[in-house]
């Protein structure tokens, strides 16, 4: 018989201490004995046991009992009671995942309701990958950070202890599964899975193929981006607090046990008595040869080095507004030497080119010569051969 789902979820919530002591059992001793289901059973009200069955919410192992493994996610969901996985349970969703992969490149262009569903089955599979890798970070959080705190009263050497354990079978392996530079790592995977499939989002015809495709692409990206968040979490957060905790414990752990034989090892010595001076010894050596360094002075020559130099500034709108007063201008290298030379004697090269620079102005537009005639440009270092340009202005013919 199938039971109206609200009628189950008002049954979870009228008897909410009721399935909260029965995941605790669970969750201590891996199974529900028939014993201690009748003890809560009675505890929280007659005639429950049938209930439970009658829901589906327990199910025989023997004599004995455990919850479905749904009902028992969703109160370790509830109560936030995750259990660290080891990393290589965690590990085993790069082979389900590389095998649809495999399949799905394979049969890209056969039956299409075969490929939606495999398509389907990575982007649950990724889900469950990162779900599992959250609740591994966090717990390990969690429990770490109760570690430092020392909660429960552990000894010393029992904290060193679960801190190393913890870095050896739990952080190192867990990280090394989310660093996408490991060629072997799950998220090296996802990460060739992404590319795939943004290639196929672009360029598949047939258009719920597409679509998923688009859904699972969107889905890795953020799916790195939270592998990034947790591998964050795990460097620079997790594995520096166990670090910490192990470092301390092992030094407090050594005193203390210093401490109870103090007689079987020689200490170092921890003070030792060192007589010193405020003041050098060679202190009147240097002071004599800091004042005789002043006794002896070298001539001084002072000498005017005043050099006259040339104090144009070049002034571009004095000459742009010359120039596009004379346009249309027939030879503009020309044109250029003229009007340096209305002021100057001798023109140098570098006003020259100064001038030239006009050439390159926008509101400006440069004609060449059919005749690809040149012109001879004289300054006081050079002569320059320049092409005979004509200028007018910008959008004139």
């Amino acid at each position: 018989m199938r039971h109206e789902p609200q009628t189950i979820l008002n049954f979870l919530h009228n008897y909410f201490d009721l399935m909260q002591d029965l995941f605790f059992i669970q969750k201590k001793e891996g199974i529900i004995h028939k014993e201690e289901l009748d003890i809560m059973c009675n505890k929280h009200g007659v005639g429950l046991q049938a209930k439970l069955k009658e829901y589906k919410v327990m199910r025989p192992v023997g004599t004995d009992f455990e919850m479905r493994d749904s009902y028992y996610k969703l109160f370790e969901f509830l109560l936030y009671e995750f259990r660290p996985l080891l990393p290589e349970t965690i590990d085993k969703y790069k082979s389900a995942v590389s095998e649809l992969f495999n399949k799905i490149r394979k049969g890209i262009h056969h039956d299409k309701d075969i490929l939606l569903e495999r398509v389907k089955n990575v982007s649950y599979q990724v889900r469950e990958f990162l779900d599992l890798v959250e609740k591994n970070a966090l717990r390990l959080l969690s429990e770490t950070r109760d570690l430092k705190s020392n909660i429960e009263r552990v000894d010393y050497r029992d904290k060193v202890h679960r801190a190393s354990f913890w870095i050896e079978h739990y952080i190192l392996p867990l990280n090394k599964i989310l660093d996408v530079n490991q060629p072997d790592s799950i998220a090296s995977k996802l990460l060739e899975i992404s590319e795939y499939a943004n290639r196929r989002r672009l360029d598949t015809h047939n258009e719920l193929a597409r679509i998923e495709f688009e859904k699972l692409y969107n889905q890795l990206i953020q799916t790195h981006n939270d592998l990034l968040r947790q591998s964050r979490i795990l460097t620079t957060e997790l594995l520096p607090l166990i670090e910490r905790i192990r470092t301390e414990s092992l030094l407090l752990t050594g005193w203390i046990e210093f401490l109870r034989n103090p007689y079987k090892v020689d200490p170092p010595q921890m003070l030792k008595a060192n007589r010193g001076m405020p003041y050098a010894k060679d202190m009147l050596y240097k002071t004599r040869e800091f004042f005789e360094q002043f006794q002896v002075q070298d001539a001084v020559v002072l000498e005017d080095t005043t050099v006259d130099f040339d104090r144009w500034i070049f002034d571009r709108e004095v000459f742009k507004s010359k120039l596009e007063s004379e346009l249309p201008c027939e030879d503009f290298f020309a044109w250029c030497m003229d009007s340096l030379k209305k002021d100057f004697t001798e023109v140098d090269t570098e006003k020259f080119f100064a001038v030239a620079n006009l050439l390159f102005d926008e509101d400006l537009m440069i004609e060449y010569h059919k005749k690809a005639e040149r012109t001879e440009i004289e300054t006081r270092t050079s002569t320059i051969s320049v092409p005979k340009l004509k200028i007018i202005p910008n959008g004139i013919s």
